[in-house]
């Protein structure tokens, strides 16, 4: 044998690889989407402190512009909602691909385990 792995063993190794870049970027995904519900929660804090009367303002783009309060309030109460329910389905996703990774982990295991060893 030329030390090379079999066929099976490295498309395993490939789809292995494959899934750990995946499981990084759901990860990377749901800590932007938790840093953007955090954000939300607290102008929504911000939002409750201020009285009816006070004078809100919405950035769109790099401009501001003169916001309802009740308005607001509402958009940001659906962005969160939305937010939560992305984070619970990227959640999920994660939890798929860690036990994805793991039952190829454990082929590969046994894969590696019946390879004879090299006679020397």
């Amino acid at each position: 044998m030329s030390g090379e792995l079999p066929p099976q063993i490295q498309n395993q190794l490939a789809q292995l690889q494959q899934l750990q870049q995946q499981a990084q970027a759901v990860m990377s995904q749901k800590t932007q989407i938790e840093g953007l519900i955090r954000e939300t929660d607290a102008a929504l804090k911000e939002l409750e402190k201020s009285t009816d009367d006070a004078v809100i303002y919405k950035s769109v783009g790099e401009l501001l512009f003169r916001a309802d309060k009740l308005k607001l309030t509402e958009e940001l109460k659906e962005r969160k909602d939305m937010m939560d329910l992305r984070l619970k389905t990227m959640a999920k996703q994660e939890e798929r691909v860690k036990s994805r990774f793991n039952q190829l982990q454990e082929q590969l295991k046994q894969s590696l385990g019946q390879i004879p060893p090299k006679g020397g």
